[in-house]
């Protein structure tokens, strides 16, 4: 005897597919169910990919300002500065590391048009933001 459904399910798929049917990204509650969705969907992962670029490039920013302002501070006032600094570089630091791993596992619906989508939005966002450093990484973290 077949259980009652509760409406579509989500596919879950562990090995490269370009097929959208059923295709939730992350979450049940982002599931593709046309072309618009999916049209949709492939335009934020593009623009949450993009933003983890200027995530990294605020955070080179805050570093060369900051580094710039304790040089200029007396003596005295460095150790003060330079604990909030960390704090705050460490607040960046863990933003980073969750929005990457948050990438990660958009990349890991192993489909197609979501991965294109995160290379598109790592593309985008480089051309937007990457301005102050010639190295990037493409760890998750």
């Amino acid at each position: 005897m077949d259980m009652p459904s509760d409406g579509p399910k989500c596919s879950m798929n562990m090995l490269f597919t370009w097929d959208t049917t059923n295709l939730c990204i992350v979450f049940r509650q982002w599931r593709v169910s046309s072309t618009l969705t999916l049209i949709l969907s492939l335009l934020g992962v593009i623009l949450l990919t993009a933003g983890y670029e200027f995530v990294r490039e605020m955070s080179r920013r805050y570093e060369t300002s900051s580094a710039e302002y304790v040089n200029k501070l007396p003596r005295k006032n460095v150790g003060d500065a330079e604990k909030r600094q960390k704090m705050v570089k460490a607040v960046l630091y863990a933003v980073q590391v969750f929005y990457s791993f948050f990438i990660m596992l958009l990349f890991m619906t192993y489909n197609g048009w979501v991965m294109l989508s995160v290379a598109v939005g790592a593309f985008v966002g480089y051309l937007a933001f990457g301005d102050s450093s010639s190295t990037k990484s493409v760890a998750c973290h």
